[in-house]
């Protein structure tokens, strides 16, 4: 089966078209033979010759990701939520086997060399996984944790760190929020000191997704006393030297399944070459990987919601109240209404700057509103239907409930709303001026 994964993968390299016209490719090893219950699929119509980005070969992508997904991740993940971790290393290489670790990476370590309208393609099919967890871990790996390496790395880096992620031998994490230092990335107090030809590291990470399970950290570091934004540096930091200590599994209210920890650095020693681009410009490498971080939430929240929408009415329409289906109520069905609309708008949104950026233009502004905008329709979406099933909605037995947890994050991690709304106020030019 492994083979058959890697010719089927060449056969991508070389011929992509050909390829994504083989919507049934995905042949991978089962990992256990227990069987899910079939969640109720998405209204949302995909039809490729009126998308307004998408193309048959991103369909093509979709499918084959959907397959996977229905193979090999929703059968297991009610285990791996009781469980508070899913084994990252099996299922990373599934998917990096099948080239889904780096569809818009250079070829030559691992990636597909595709636009990053193929990886939002991605994103939206890793949305119709049944919970929030597994997909924030693979964002991570694709989205977080490679993009500076992969645009500003060595070459030596590259095959040391970027080729294994991609093709999902090792399991990588990204270093940056500590505890007095979250949306504000400037403040961080880990230090990296040069000393002959090495780094000393003392400091620590907090909140880091995979950190339990990582094989190496993308490190955001102080290199310097200058200025806040010109004193610091990305590091490719192996999780597995001397004086790396993971602390503990942090327990959270939701996101269950994706392992969540703090980090300690005690005087470890990591080779200067280890740095990513220059040193001192970590600061900005980390702000340029925001837009396709940010648009890549976007996209695999989404989905989610739409099957949300579409259990609700299914439950609704089966539930009864005052001698009539939940749903027939005109609060109920107006309701879903609304939310259906806001989805819809937010997915306008999603494609809008997509097209932009695979074009070169500066899409933070509506990146920013993207990111501001998934989260908070979350919470109103998960919030509005958990209501309508009632006590089953306050159970841990249905995927409402489950988003219901998973989704507050959405307004917190990756830049929290407070500082969406102030970069969408800097491009509007409304911020009071010092």
């Amino acid at each position: 089966m492994a083979l058959l994964q890697g010719a089927l993968r060449l056969n991508l390299l070389a011929n992509r078209r050909n390829f994504f016209k083989l919507t049934s490719f995905v042949g991978v090893r089962s990992l256990s033979e227990n069987v899910s219950s079939k969640p109720v699929t998405s209204s949302s119509p995909e039809v490729a010759g009126d998308h307004v980005i998408y193309t048959q070969e991103h369909f093509a992508l979709k499918e084959s990701l959907r397959k996977l997904i229905d193979q090999e991740i929703n059968p297991y993940v009610e285990q791996w939520e009781a469980e508070g971790k899913f084994p990252a290393h099996k299922v990373f290489k599934i998917l990096g086997s099948a080239g889904f670790l780096g569809v818009n990476r250079p070829t030559e370590y691992g990636g597909l060399g595709l636009d990053f309208s193929y990886s939002v393609a991605v994103a939206e099919e890793l949305g119709h996984i049944r919970c929030g967890g597994i997909p924030m871990a693979i964002g991570v790996q694709t989205d977080m944790a490679t993009p500076a390496l992969a645009r500003f790395g060595t070459a030596e880096l590259n095959k040391e760190f970027l080729l294994p992620t991609i093709m999902g031998d090792k399991v990588a994490c990204l270093g940056v929020s500590e505890p007095g230092a979250g949306s504000d990335v400037s403040s961080i107090k880990t230090k990296a000191v040069r000393k002959g030809d090495e780094y000393v590291i003392n400091g620590g990470k907090l909140w880091i997704t995979n950190g339990a399970q990582a094989d190496w950290m993308c490190l955001l570091a102080n290199t310097s006393d200058g200025p806040p934004h010109r004193n610091k540096s990305l590091i490719c930091l192996p999780m597995n030297l001397p004086g790396v200590h993971v602390a503990r599994k942090i327990d959270k209210i939701g996101m269950w399944s994706s392992d969540t920890a703090e980090v300690f650095f005690d005087d470890v020693r990591v080779p200067c070459k280890n740095i990513i681009g220059e040193e001192g410009m970590g600061f900005t490498y980390q702000m340029l990987q925001f837009q396709e971080e940010r648009l890549f939430a976007v996209a695999s929240v989404l989905p989610t919601m739409d099957t949300i929408i579409q259990e609700t009415i299914q439950y609704t329409r089966q539930r009864k109240i005052f001698n009539q289906p939940v749903l027939y109520h005109q609060a109920v069905h107006f309701r879903l209404a609304e939310l259906q609309t806001e989805v819809e708008l937010l997915r306008s949104l999603l494609y809008q700057a997509t097209a932009l950026y695979i074009k070169g233009n500066d899409v933070t502004k509506l990146a920013s509103m993207g990111k501001l905008k998934v989260g908070r329709l979350a919470r109103e979406l998960s919030d509005g239907c958990l209501q309508y099933w009632g006590g089953m909605g306050f159970t841990r037995d249905v995927l409402v409930s489950r988003f219901y947890r998973d989704s507050r994050l959405i307004s917190i991690g990756g830049g929290a709303d407070e500082v969406m709304l102030g970069i969408i106020c800097k491009y509007m030019d409304t911020l009071p001026r010092k």
